[in-house]
């Protein structure tokens, strides 16, 4: 299996990077209970999911799926889903912090949405209780063991159902921010199996690294059927200080979507 070379000599100290990040994650969190009126304000009459996921979610929200979204952070995406046609939403995601804001902003909205505090994977929901599985925009890069991701997503969604990732493209760790050309960090690799991350949320946090190659493989191994597969110049997430680096200029691969469905 893919992850395989990771689990090799796997200790509790994993356990241990884990809990640091979920810290790290805790204290980032902070910025949506101190800017809560405004992502309150941004849920009511916005729309946080793009243009090409509404596209490619069509016919799957079409349906008025029960949806999971992994890794859920504020929340706003999941007010989105509902809107755009979801039955309902239940949110998972590690940090307390996040989940308790998203809880207070969907009932606030009365909006019916969920929030479950728990590690991904292992998520503590029953088999086959989602129509569709949303996850990214900064998912991915904390999961440490990718197999048993791509199984827990499987192990939720009923026959027939769909698994969403929009989600930075793996080559990103490697893009420096120069405005003037796109340049490569000498400290990275594509296929380094891990970075500290020096962005947001920082605090000395451990980013896992999946090629693009491995998140596939992980997905059909899982027994789920590869639909779509696309890669964007554009990347999702922008830093709010006016930063416009020469990588995301149209050049280089700064996000991707995958679609797949569990077969009936």
């Amino acid at each position: 299996m893919v992850a395989l070379r990771r689990r090799i000599g796997l200790t509790w100290s994993m356990d241990e990077v884990v809990a640091g990040n979920r810290v790290a994650w805790e204290q980032a969190s902070s910025k949506h209970v101190r800017e809560y009126d405004d992502l309150l304000e941004q849920a009511r009459s916005g729309d946080s999911l793009f243009e090409r996921e509404h596209e490619l979610l069509a016919r799957v929200l079409a349906e008025r799926p029960v949806v999971v979204h992994l890794q859920s952070g504020h929340g706003l995406d999941d007010v989105s889903l509902v809107r755009a046609g979801a039955q309902r939403v239940v949110g998972v995601d590690y940090s307390s912090v996040a989940a308790t804001a998203a809880q207070r902003r969907a009932t606030e909205l009365q909006v019916s949405c969920r929030y479950v505090v728990a590690e991904v994977p292992g998520v503590p929901l029953a088999d086959a209780c989602a129509d569709l599985v949303y996850t990214g925009k900064g998912a991915l890069i904390w999961m440490r063991d990718i197999d048993a991701w791509a199984q827990d997503v499987a192990r939720v969604l009923r026959p027939g159902g769909h698994v969403f990732v929009y989600e930075a493209h793996p080559a990103v760790p490697l893009w420096t921010w120069d405005a003037d050309e796109p340049r490569i960090r000498p400290d990275r690799s594509y296929f380094a199996e891990s970075h500290i991350n020096d962005t947001f949320p920082a605090n000395g946090a451990q980013e896992w690294q999946w090629t693009l190659g491995e998140i596939v493989t992980a997905i059909t191994a899982a027994g789920l059927h590869l639909k779509v597969l696309e890669e964007y110049a554009e990347p999702f997430w922008r830093p709010q200080d006016d930063t416009n680096a020469a990588a995301w200029s149209g050049r280089l691969p700064n996000s991707y979507a995958l679609l797949a469905r569990r077969p009936l």
